[in-house]
């Protein structure tokens, strides 16, 4: 009986020690809700820096949960594209903030957003402050950042990458193969290489073709920006890449990539000397977070609500059926939210800032009405982020304007469904046999536990046929160009921002500022103010989503870094269902 007593007494402690931490989690939570949530002004100081790191992902628009990265097990937090561009132009009228200070390693974002930030960096400079950066070793894109400064410096031990750029694309047919595994593929377009990491293990020509193409034209845009920058020709900067000459701190500043070499507490004297202080000072340094809590970021907002409203809606990840979550383009979730804008009165223009490499074909059909609906009473604008091709460019192309960056990836119009086989995998590797009964011929028609007939394929790609054709039409309707020209800049091929322009897939370059612009342009309006859509959730409910939310995929995404990327890929592709409008799987850097 003392053993009985003993055991029930143990459990019932266990079970209140239990309760006392989930107790405790969830009051750490609130207060810390609490604690995010406060928005008290910060008071900048006269000879203020702003401070640009850039060292976290950045997205298109700044999420508003406190607790994006509660159980990441890293420090680092997306920061948003909206909030960095506000920050660099309130300091570019902000007499206490005297320059920015760029302390830059590697950038993880795309291109295009990099585009954003140099152009709002090289605003700022027609305010006559000064841009100063510093690093202790230059990536690509950081050093593109860097070349709108008055002076780059280079830490005496670093190394400034000039490499040029290249293309990665990631196989899988050998892996399928040893698995047994035979991917069924139906596709329209030659260049529609989407599938082609699962059966084939390297690029086919015409997709090495477009590749090479669209890196070249991107890799032409930069060098063309650091030659203004740095009165450099594009010959030679080509030279100095192809040579690998900047192989340490003297080299890069023996062909004038660089302006010095320093330590960084020499970078922070140098700055106090241009500001006239102390050279043992501290410098005052401004950081993003603070500086948007600061009176000179709050008032530059408009917040009149006597005045009518542009509707800027972003439109990031792949676009899939149903609401979707934070990082995808839920066809429900993003046809209410369009219709929403559509219906309100106090909205007189439309913004879509696009995101996506594509996704559910019929997703983007939904979306595409919408959309196709609003154009009809109101302007709608698109602006184009880092990419936004195959189903990105379906959702874009009813819109009255296309707006991107030279840089930007976009095109890809083409359409793929893909099933795997795996019957062999099933049967040879895991002993495993499948037997069915069926009411008709083909009611397992898409099993994944036999090949598709000849009769099969045949009905599916006269589907995919149906719905290139489709895609082709909304193209030349939206962009006034005959279907025969769409179908010969189509084909799944993908384009430059540049080439884009060209072949008339887009109508100018620039920013979401730029469409927004446009947009009140089209709207006839001279005041107005920014509604930014969807709506974000209410800290208490995002509270309730973290309790019950898994932390598992935040654990993959820590542990396997750059890598994860991959799998997420792989994910993407055994998720997929029906037709897909998407645009291969390549990493450019």
């Amino acid at each position: 009986m003392k053993q009985f007593f003993k055991f029930m007494f143990a459990s019932m402690l266990g079970f209140f020690l239990m309760w006392l931490v989930i107790v405790t989690v969830v009051i750490s939570i609130f207060a810390a809700a609490i604690t995010f949530g406060k928005s008290d002004k910060v008071e900048i100081s006269d000879n203020s820096l702003l401070y640009l790191k850039l060292d976290q992902p950045i997205e298109d628009r700044a999420s508003n949960n406190p607790f994006s990265n509660f159980s990441s097990f890293s420090n680092k937090k997306a920061t948003g594209l909206n909030d960095i561009i506000k920050c660099i132009k309130a300091a570019k009228n902000d007499n206490k903030i005297k320059g920015i200070f760029l302390e830059l390693d590697n950038v993880p974002s795309g291109i295009a957003t990099v585009e954003e930030i140099r152009n709002a960096l090289l605003d700022f400079k027609t305010s006559k402050k000064f841009i100063i950066s510093y690093s202790e070793g230059y990536s690509q894109k950081a050093y593109y950042l860097a070349t709108t400064s008055d002076e780059i410096v280079l830490n005496p031990e670093g190394i400034l990458a000039f490499r040029g750029m290249g293309a990665r694309l990631m196989f899988f047919k050998g892996s399928l193969e040893k698995l047994e595994i035979e991917p069924e593929v139906i596709r329209h377009g030659k260049f529609k290489s989407a599938v082609e990491p699962f059966t084939l293990d390297k690029m086919s020509d015409a997709n090495r073709e477009q590749t090479k193409e669209f890196v070249g034209s991107i890799w032409n845009t930069i060098l063309k920006g650091i030659s203004e920058t740095r009165k450099i020709s594009v010959c030679e900067l080509n030279l100095i890449a192809d040579s690998l000459k900047l192989s340490n701190s003297g080299s890069a500043l023996k062909y004038k990539m660089i302006d010095k070499i320093m330590y960084k507490d020499e970078v922070l004297a140098r700055i106090n000397e241009k500001l006239k202080v102390d050279k043992d000072a501290k410098v005052k340094l401004v950081c993003i977070n603070s500086y948007l809590k600061s009176p000179q970021v709050i008032s530059s907002v408009e917040r009149n609500i006597k005045y009518d409203k542009i509707a800027v809606i972003y439109a990031s990840g792949d676009i899939v059926s149903g609401e979707g979550n934070d990082e995808e383009i839920g066809s429900e979730k993003f046809s209410n939210t369009i219709r929403e804008a559509r219906l309100d009165k106090k909205v007189k223009a439309v913004v879509l800032r696009i995101n996506s490499p594509g996704g559910s074909a019929l997703a983007s059909e939904v979306i595409w009405r919408e959309i196709e609906l609003t154009k009809k009473v109101k302007p709608v604008v698109v602006s184009m982020g880092n990419v936004a091709a195959s189903g990105g460019y379906y959702i874009a192309c009813p819109a009255n304007k296309i707006i991107a960056q030279p840089n930007t990836i976009t095109g890809s119009i083409g359409v793929f469904g893909i099933l795997f086989n795996a019957k062999k995998f099933m049967n040879n590797k895991l002993g495993i046999t499948i037997d069915n009964v069926n009411t008709n011929a083909y009611s397992d028609i898409g099993s994944s536990y036999r090949p598709l007939s000849n009769f099969e394929r045949m009905k599916i790609q006269s589907e995919i046929e149906r719905i290139y054709d489709t895609f082709l039409a909304h193209v030349a309707e939206g962009r006034k160009l005959t279907k025969a020209q769409v179908d010969s800049i189509g084909q799944g091929r993908v384009w430059s921002g540049v080439d884009a322009k060209r072949i008339g897939l887009i109508d100018d370059f620039g920013d979401l500022q730029k469409a927004i612009e446009v947009a009140a342009d089209l709207a006839k309006l001279k005041n107005y103010r920014i509604q930014t859509l969807p709506k974000q959730k209410e800290t208490l409910e995002q509270i309730m989503e973290l309790i019950n939310s898994s932390t598992e995929t935040k654990i993959m995404k820590n542990e396997l870094g750059e890598y994860y990327k991959y799998l997420q890929n792989m994910k993407s592709i055994l998720s997929m269902d029906k037709v897909q409008a998407r645009m291969p799987f390549v990493e450019v850097e």
